[in-house]
């Protein structure tokens, strides 16, 4: 296996800790007071959200395992041969080797994580096992303008597992969509989506007994401390998740328990007791909702995978 460097992020109006303080001043000012997930997955987040997938109450990472275990084969008939498979938000780079695995060598595997050392250990450990296979890693954020390889002859297809869709607004999603069927005209994308059912099972799954995803909320506030220089104390506040069913999502807070003062870049901000950061949403689909956004963004719906409960789909959406 031939493995890139990572490629740099694309060029942006600030850099990355400029992007994250501005944002986290936004969200202080906000009312509600909101930011965006995408600032957990520093290195020490990325780690915690690993461990996240491999807790027993955390049903979708292992679902959707399973569902790309037990079709892995077709999809690989589905995604074809001469392709450039881009993963948006590859972390770890675990599921797409259900893929790789039926995948044929005439192929460049293209991961894009916003954590760039976290990309090198996971395509490292990924080119051990596939010395065949062209990987091309690129360090940038998916939802912002893309600098990609020249495809030449190859046809992409793009990987987007987990449910990521669901942390998105939904107009977030359907601009998300728009952008992925420009960026892969002519081919295709498999994306999985949690699908909505009982609230029992979604509580238990974002409120683990063990605190890891406690841990991996509060490690928001632990990067702006060591990034920004700000004064967050993590034990003044508690984590909160719960299953909001009018809006069909998830929605996680960090919930202040005391009135506190905190200080980014020498400006405060108050939080009275009780009052929340929200951190994170993930909507839940159905499958007949999710296929009626694509094509809603300019994609024909094709194949549905699933589980026997139906708790989790991967659908094959073509890009004309």
């Amino acid at each position: 296996m031939r493995v890139l460097t990572p490629a740099p992020p694309a060029p942006l109006p600030s850099s990355e800790a400029g992007a994250f303080a501005a944002d986290l001043h936004a969200a202080l000012r906000g009312t509600p007071r909101q930011i965006s997930p995408k600032y957990f997955y520093d290195t020490a987040g990325s780690a915690l959200f690993d461990a996240i997938c491999e807790l027993p109450e955390y049903y979708p990472t292992r679902t959707e395992h399973q569902i790309l275990q037990a079709c892995g084969r077709d999809m690989a008939a589905h995604i074809g041969t001469s392709v450039e498979l881009i993963e948006f938000g590859a972390g770890s780079c675990v599921k797409v080797q259900a893929l790789l695995d039926h995948l044929g060598p005439d192929l460049r595997y293209c991961p894009i994580d916003i954590s760039g050392e976290h990309l090198a250990l996971s395509t490292a450990r990924l080119a051990r096992r596939y010395p065949g296979i062209e990987i091309c890693p690129v360090v940038a954020d998916y939802t912002a303008a893309l600098s990609l390889p020249d495809a030449g002859s190859r046809r992409r297809v793009g990987f987007f597992p987990g449910s990521t869709l669901g942390n998105f607004t939904p107009d977030e999603a359907l601009q998300f969509l728009r952008h992925a069927a420009r960026l892969l005209r002519g081919g295709a994308l498999l994306i999985g989506v949690d699908l909505i059912k009982h609230p029992d099972r979604l509580h238990a799954a974002y409120n683990d007994r063990q605190g890891i995803t406690a841990a991996f909320n509060k490690n928001l506030l632990q990067r702006a401390n060591q990034e920004l220089g700000s004064n967050f104390e993590p034990d003044q506040f508690d984590h909160s998740a719960f299953y909001n069913a009018p809006l069909q999502r998830i929605e996680m807070h960090l919930v202040s328990r005391r009135p506190q003062t905190i200080e980014l870049q020498q400006q405060r901000y108050t939080f009275e007791q009780g009052q929340t950061l929200h951190t994170e949403n993930s909507y839940k689909f159905t499958i007949d909702g999710l296929r009626h956004l694509a094509a809603q963004a300019g994609w024909q719906a094709g194949t549905v995978w699933t589980d026997p409960e139906e708790l989790f789909s991967l659908h094959w959406l073509i890009a004309p």
